[in-house]
């Protein structure tokens, strides 16, 4: 009989999460820049003096001392020259990114004049704080309307290591970042809800805003980059639909501003009658109620200059 053959299934492999950095930043081995410059410049003046020497020596007729003393003197005074290429201005808010060999030994954060291996290259990145600004963007919201956007984020380089090795150009990556988080984030949420329940990008601005950062953090975290502060600078929408939605808008708020003078009228009423009734000022029917309720609406509730009118008749001639 022939045999069956089984196959194994593979195990479905789980999406992979974020990946941990493979570099951090570290402090870089280095001395004081003072000392290390007052030594090379010692060094150099015996090098020079040597040099000297050897020169005077040779022309006294000592030509074996002299000489030894001239390549002596003149490696020395290389040998000074060099060390002192490891010298290093650091300024504030400013850091040294060291790879000797291109192997990465240690950022420079201490500001002032440093010295390092002058074998090693020292790369220079800003630590200070910046903004990036993005263009005005036009997307769709929650809703489908085309709306546009834009925002500014202030950020700053947290690990120099990651800034320089984890990605191409962090500055680079911090932008796009910026407009894909931005346009990820128009998307998610409608540009105006009529429940306050909903969360939308006109009404809840704040709490838009913390949603934002936090993204942004999450997208920008790769590159050794901490997010200070977002917020959006324009929003409005689309050309093409703004005066449909102006107008709509504006429909809104009429019909709010309807609803709450007719209630407040509605109360003015409801007072005048239960104090003429207090008072017992006149006696009124049901139907001399109703006129003065409907004459009474009509001044409230009118949006115009009432204009009296003499009466001189009675109500049921």
């Amino acid at each position: 009989m022939p045999q069956s053959e089984t196959t194994e299934t593979p195990p479905a492999t789980e999406p992979a999460g974020p990946t941990a950095p493979s570099i951090r930043e570290v402090a870089a081995r280095c001395v004081p820049g003072g000392l290390a410059l007052l030594l090379t410049f010692l060094g150099t003046l015996l090098s020079a003096g040597v040099l000297v020497g050897g020169i005077v020596l040779a022309n006294n007729g000592q030509a074996g001392w002299g000489a030894t003393a001239i390549v002596g003197g003149t490696l020395a005074f290389l040998t000074a020259l060099f060390m002192m290429s490891g010298l290093n201005m650091v300024a504030p808010g400013e850091a040294r990114v060291v790879q000797f060999f291109g192997r990465y030994v240690g950022t420079i954060r201490t500001d002032g004049l440093r010295w390092v291996n002058p074998l090693t290259t020292r790369a220079k990145i800003s630590t200070r704080v910046r903004n990036h600004e993005t263009p005005v963007l036009k997307v769709n919201d929650a809703h489908g309307n085309p709306i546009e956007l834009a925002a500014v984020i202030v950020w700053q380089v947290r690990d120099t290591a990651q800034a320089s090795f984890e990605v191409d150009d962090f500055v680079e990556f911090v932008a796009t970042q910026t407009e894909s988080a931005v346009r990820h984030i128009a998307i998610e949420y409608p540009y105006d809800a009529p429940d306050d329940a909903v969360l939308s990008l006109r009404g809840n601005a704040e709490e838009i805003n913390e949603t934002l950062s936090a993204e942004l953090t999450t997208r920008v975290s790769a590159a050794g980059v901490r997010i200070v502060e977002s917020r959006f600078t324009h929003l409005a929408y689309a050309p093409e639909i703004a005066s449909a939605m102006l107008q709509r808008q504006q429909a809104g708020a009429v019909v709010a501003a309807r609803e709450t003078i007719v209630e407040g009228a509605c109360g003015m009423v409801e007072a005048a009658l239960s104090r003429i009734t207090e008072l017992d000022l006149v006696d009124l029917d049901e139907d001399r109620k109703a006129a003065m309720v409907s004459n009474l609406l009509v001044v409230l509730c009118g949006d115009r200059a009432p204009h009296p009118v003499l009466n001189t008749g009675t109500l049921y001639q």
